[in-house]
């Protein structure tokens, strides 16, 4: 999905909700676990039930890989299911070398489509290049984020400027708008200014809105642009809503309303 693609989307919907599925079968409905995939039959109750206010589904690979083949069973048939106009994200925060980082790009990209992966820069360009290679795909490299071991590297002086703000600018420049957007945690509202002013037209994939105290106001306000420019995602907030069997309908409703919060700014 091309960048234009993408903000049509997000202007038909006047929506920047990104729904997480982060979906943990010790927390799904109970009546589901009889089911011949409950992780599936939960996600594919949560798509129908937000697909209409959602732009985006992030999925953490984590939850599915700790499942052996059939969590990667589940993911294959999750990202099937996912709207073809609704943006698909692989939040496996991969990165190491050129070829490692080759295949890893091939396993996100071809073998199970999604349009988009999180990106661990560390290891520097040639772990982050070779999924720009991928016409019409997205590297979403993290940048800023909200929990509290951030402030272990993320914070610290590298010469003039902090090490988060080094990345953004180094890795700004390997790409473009076009392909890379970046992680900006939703806690830290000073610096999605600061970061906004620096990346005026890149995209930024927001966590932190809801369970971890982050608020769709204060991230539009602070990082919202002509082209929306933004996916906040929620996971916990949506897909938890509920845990009986409204569980659907709950996530439908909280969905609604974090769409009608976003709309106000489009």
């Amino acid at each position: 999905m091309n960048r234009a693609q993408l903000k049509d989307i997000l202007f038909k919907k006047r929506s920047v909700l990104c729904v997480g599925l982060d979906t943990d079968l010790t927390k799904i409905p109970k009546h589901l676990l009889g089911e011949e995939d409950p992780a599936f039959a939960f996600n594919k109750a949560i798509i129908d039930a937000t697909k209409d206010f959602t732009v985006a589904y992030k999925i953490n690979t984590a939850f599915y890989e700790a499942q052996g083949i059939k969590g990667w069973e589940t993911m294959q048939k999750t990202l099937a299911h996912i709207p073809k106009d609704i943006f698909t994200i692989a939040d496996a925060k991969r990165g190491d070398i050129g070829n490692t980082s080759e295949q890893y790009a091939r396993t996100f990209f071809h073998t199970y489509p999604f349009d988009s992966v999180t990106i661990a820069p560390y290891m520097g360009a040639d772990s982050v290049k070779p999924f720009l290679q991928f016409e019409g795909k997205w590297s979403i490299v993290l940048g800023l984020t909200s929990n509290a071991g951030s402030a272990d590297f993320q914070l610290q002086h590298c010469g003039d400027e902090l090490l988060y703000q080094k990345v953004l600018r180094t890795v700004a420049s390997w790409g473009t708008p076009d392909n890379i957007m970046f992680v900006i945690g939703a806690t830290r509202k000073e610096q999605l200014q600061e970061v906004r002013a620096m990346l005026p037209d890149h995209f930024f994939l927001v966590p932190g809105v809801g369970a971890q105290g982050g608020d769709v106001d204060t991230v539009c306000r602070a990082a919202f642009n002509k082209g929306a420019g933004l996916l906040i995602n929620v996971s916990r907030g949506v897909i938890y809503a509920g845990n009986d069997g409204s569980f659907a309908d709950k996530a439908y409703e909280e969905a609604k309303k974090y769409q009608q919060e976003m709309s106000v700014f489009f």
